[in-house]
């Protein structure tokens, strides 16, 4: 056993972990944060994006020895207490999900997307999410939602 100190979604963290355990497992069965989603254990999919320290990794690829001291944020950690994040409002209003499996991950290499590129042509937002695998849509509506937010992010930067 390791042990590991994590900071996730703003709380401190230090458990035991053995050292071959993926930080998609970590956050689940140790931390009961289950927004983060198991797709494949390849990372072809992109399921389980989460940030560590701010840039988007896929968790089903990353040893929880390998977030020892740094910053996570999940799903969980996007909005602001009871407050939508603008892409997870994006995906409500704009209907960018339909079973929702995929979803968690999609909005979170979206906000990495945002974050570097706060005003993303709808190509570059598809180039931004070529690293996530839904099943389910068109796409059509994944963009619009992060289009939306988008759009929603740069009025409140703008006020």
């Amino acid at each position: 056993m390791t042990t590991i100190s994590v900071t996730v979604n703003g709380k401190q963290y230090t458990r035991d972990v053995e050292p071959r355990m993926l930080l998609v497992h970590f956050l689940r069965e140790q931390l009961n944060l289950t927004g983060t989603h198991i797709g494949c254990d390849t990372s072809q999919c992109g399921a389980c994006v989460v940030h560590l320290n701010g840039v988007s990794v896929k968790s089903c690829t990353t040893l929880a020895v390998q977030a020892d001291g740094a910053t996570v944020t999940t799903i969980e950690g996007l909005a602001n207490g009871a407050t939508l994040h603008p892409l997870q409002e994006g995906f409500w209003e704009k209907h960018g999900l339909q079973c929702g499996y995929c979803t968690p991950g999609m909005i979170m290499a979206a906000a990495d997307l945002l974050k570097h590129n706060p005003n993303p042509s709808d190509a570059e937002i598809r180039h931004g999410l070529e690293g996530n695998l839904c099943r389910c849509t068109g796409y059509e509506n994944i963009v619009k939602a992060v289009r939306y937010a988008a759009d929603k992010m740069s009025v409140t930067t703008a006020d």
